[in-house]
C-alpha cells in the first residue's frame, strides 16, 4: 500500500472513497441478515436492540474513520504553533469569533487542554479568546458535525454548529469581560510571553495522506471503547425503554427541569462525540425533544469532569466555576430555545 500511496496518491484517495461508500451502503441490509439468523422473534425488544447494535457499530466506526482520515489531512495545516500564531494579539470580539471557528478544524480535545492553555497564555492570547477556543474545539468539532450530518441530516447539523459556536463565542467573550486573569494559577500568570514562530508548510499530498492514516490509528484506536459503550446504551434504550416513558421524561411536554437535569447528568460522563451520538440517536427515536437531547450532548462534550480536573492545574476554583456556570447557562438556553421553536 505504501508504494501505491507514494506513486499515485490521488488514485489511492479515489479508490479508498469508492470502497468506503460501497461498504457503508451494505451495512443496513447486512445487519438485518445477521439478526435474522438468530433465534429471536422479529419485533421483540431483543431483536430491536441487537439490530440497532449490529447496524450502528460498524456505521459509526466507519463514519468516524472516514471523517478522521479527511480531517487528519486538513489538520496537517493547523499545527498548535500555527493556531497560536493566528490567535496571538487578537482582541475580544473578533478574536472570540476566530478562535471558535478554528476550534472546528483543529484536532485538539480535553486531554490537550493544559498544554494548549499554557501555549496560548505564553503567546499573549487573551483569556476570553482562549476559552472560546477551548469550548469550541471539543464541542463543535468535525467528528460531531459529520456524524450529525450523516445520521440526522443537514438541518440538525447546521443548528448544532450555529448554537455551539454561539455558546463558545458568547461564553468566551463574557469570561474575557470579567477580567479574571488574577484567577489563573500564579505559575501560569507569571510565565514570560513568547512570540509564536510558524515554519514553512512543505508537506506533500502523500505526507498528508500518511497524516490522515496516523490520525485514524490514533483517534479511532482511543475512542472505539466509548463508541461501543455508547452504542450499547443506545441499543438498550432503543429496544427496551418504552417510548411513552422517554417522551414524558425528555419530550416536548416534559417538566421545565428536564433541560438542567440533562446538563447535570451529562457533565460527569466521560466520552466524546462519537460515543454520545448513538445515545442521542436512540433518545430522539424514543420521543425525546431535540433541545433537551442537544443540551445533554453539549454538556457531555464541552463540560466533562475529566477536563475540569485537568484544567484545575492552571485555573483557580473561582475561574473554573465561572467557566462551568457561563457555559452551562448557554447550553440550557440552547435547550429551551430548541424545545420552543423546533
Amino acid at each position: 500500500m505504501k508504494s501505491i500511496i507514494q506513486k499515485y496518491p490521488r488514485a489511492f484517495l479515489l479508490i479508498a472513497a469508492v470502497f468506503w461508500f460501497g461498504l457503508y451502503k451494505t451495512l443496513e441490509p447486512l445487519s438485518h441478515i445477521l439478526v435474522n439468523t438468530l433465534p429471536l422473534e422479529a419485533g421483540s425488544h431483543a431483536y430491536g436492540a441487537l439490530q440497532f447494535f449490529l447496524y450502528d457499530t460498524p456505521k459509526v466506526l466507519l463514519l468516524l474513520a472516514g471523517v478522521v482520515m479527511v480531517m487528519g489531512m486538513v489538520n496537517s495545516y493547523f499545527t498548535p504553533e500555527r493556531t497560536r500564531a493566528l490567535l496571538a494579539g487578537r482582541h475580544e470580539g473578533a478574536g472570540n469569533i476566530m478562535a471558535s471557528m478554528l476550534g472546528i478544524v483543529t484536532p485538539f480535545c480535553s486531554c490537550s487542554a493544559v498544554p494548549l492553555f499554557i501555549g496560548f497564555v505564553q503567546a499573549g492570547v487573551p483569556l476570553g479568546v482562549t476559552f472560546s477556543f477551548l469550548i469550541s474545539a471539543p464541542m463543535v468539532n468535525e467528528v460531531a458535525l459529520a456524524l450529525l450530518l450523516a445520521l440526522f441530516g443537514w438541518k440538525i447539523a447546521a443548528l448544532y454548529l450555529v448554537m455551539g459556536l454561539s455558546i463558545a463565542i458568547v461564553a468566551g467573550y463574557v469570561i474575557g469581560r470579567l477580567k479574571m486573569e488574577a484567577h489563573l494559577e500564579d505559575w501560569v500568570r507569571n510565565m514570560s510571553h513568547v512570540q509564536p514562530i510558524v515554519g514553512a508548510d512543505e508537506l506533500t499530498l502523500t505526507e498528508r495522506i500518511y497524516a490522515g492514516i496516523a490520525s485514524v490509528r490514533e483517534i479511532v484506536g482511543k475512542v472505539w471503547p466509548y463508541v461501543l459503550a455508547g452504542i450499547a446504551i443506545g441499543a438498550g434504550i432503543h429496544g427496551y425503554v418504552p417510548q411513552d416513558f422517554m417522551a414524558g421524561l425528555m419530550g416536548r411536554d416534559a417538566p421545565w427541569w428536564s433541560v438542567p437535569v440533562s446538563v447535570l447528568i451529562g457533565v460527569p460522563m466521560y466520552t466524546n462525540a462519537a460515543g454520545i451520538i448513538p445515545i442521542v440517536e436512540a433518545l430522539l427515536a424514543k420521543g425525546a425533544s431535540l433541545g433537551t437531547v442537544l443540551a445533554f450532548m453539549m454538556s457531555v462534550i464541552a463540560l466533562s469532569l475529566p477536563e475540569l480536573v485537568i484544567l484545575r492545574k492552571v485555573l483557580k476554583p473561582r475561574l473554573i466555576c465561572t467557566f462551568v456556570g457561563v457555559v452551562s447557562l448557554g447550553i440550557m438556553l440552547v435547550g429551551y430555545v430548541f424545545n420552543a421553536v423546533v
